[in-house]
């Protein structure tokens, strides 16, 4: 069989997840909404977007480091099993893939993704694209679910890429640590994870507030799904986009801010929720890092750090880690 789905999570408990997280994050003394919330369509294509102003390098920066790297790292590793979290598209791990599946070598890919649909789509691309590939797609969320990755089907490489990570606070991104070394059984497999690094403030202050926008939209926009899955009536455009770097903790912080005071009904968790003029909703954090902080940060995870590749200008690297 080359194509298998297996879900883990579905409509329902996700409605009851983000109901939860809205409660309680309206509710907090500093509100705040999780991140995942951006990606309804409308947000994906925003998002989408982001990834194409020339602010904004995360993305180019890391596929040019792909581009450079993928060939002597499949090489050296010569993965059976290609395990990518928070998957999406897929798109920049067909570097990968033309690398892994050249000769014809059978490759077996595990994406891991909320999203059901783009899942299926993706698995039917891929399989017509590569022959002598097979995918077990999980549905599922890369917090609670890692678990269900299937066992490896020989020497195993997992992929972590986009600086996901950056998105997780210290113990959040503990926890993910310790569940992607468990997916490596074995001393030859290895963890690619994409790390955004500090660097000039200004550099990343503009990559989360374009001159075009675009990255306004996107933070608003989580009002809009909050709308749609709660009965809500924020108003999107009352909100001022607000990115900054903080640098003591190392991140950018993206809050939405009242300009005037508000008032919104939330009708399907029967609440209501007041905002002062200035009071602000926290939408996104998007950590920073170091060599050393990823060294030390795979070390607590029984990783080793095994090879670092950073562009020209700093700003981003892929670190290879090893199970200990």
């Amino acid at each position: 069989m080359r194509y298998r789905l297996d879900i883990h999570t579905d409509e329902r408990a996700r409605q009851e997840r983000l109901e939860a997280d809205v409660r309680r994050g309206l509710t907090a003394w500093q509100k705040s909404l999780p991140p995942k919330y951006f990606y309804d369509r409308a947000g994906s294509l925003l998002f989408e977007r982001i990834t194409e102003l020339p602010e904004y390098y995360p993305t180019r920066t890391e596929a040019a480091l792909l581009e450079e790297i993928v060939p002597g790292l499949i090489g050296e590793i010569l993965p059976d099993d290609i395990v990518e979290i928070g998957a999406g598209s897929s798109e920049k791990t067909r570097l990968i893939l033309n690398a892994a599946t050249a000769g014809g070598r059978a490759i077996r890919y595990v994406p891991l993704d909320v999203d059901r649909l783009t899942l299926e789509s993706t698995a039917a691309r891929l399989t017509r694209d590569y022959p002598a590939l097979s995918v077990h797609a999980v549905v599922g969320d890369f917090e609670r679910d890692l678990a269900h990755v299937p066992p490896p089907g020989g020497r195993r490489l997992a992929l972590f890429l986009g600086s996901t990570i950056g998105n997780l606070d210290a113990p959040e991104r503990r926890r993910l640590l310790a569940g992607l070394r468990a997916l490596l059984p074995d001393r030859g497999d290895r963890l690619l994870l994409g790390v955004d690094l500090v660097k000039d403030v200004k550099v990343l202050e503009a990559a989360y507030d374009d001159a075009a926008g675009v990255t306004r939209d996107f933070n608003r926009n989580i009002l809009r799904v909050i709308n749609h899955a709660v009965d809500g009536n924020f108003e999107p455009e009352a909100f001022r986009h607000h990115a900054f770097y903080n640098e003591t903790a190392s991140r950018i912080e993206m809050h939405l801010v009242a300009d005037t005071a508000q008032t919104v009904k939330l009708g399907r968790l029967g609440l209501t929720v007041r905002f002062r003029p200035g009071e602000g909703i926290w939408t996104e954090n998007s950590y920073k890092f170091t060599r050393d902080g990823v060294e030390a940060m795979l070390a607590a995870a029984s990783l080793d750090l095994a090879q670092w590749h950073v562009d020209p200008a700093n700003y981003f690297a892929l670190a290879l880690a090893a199970p200990r």
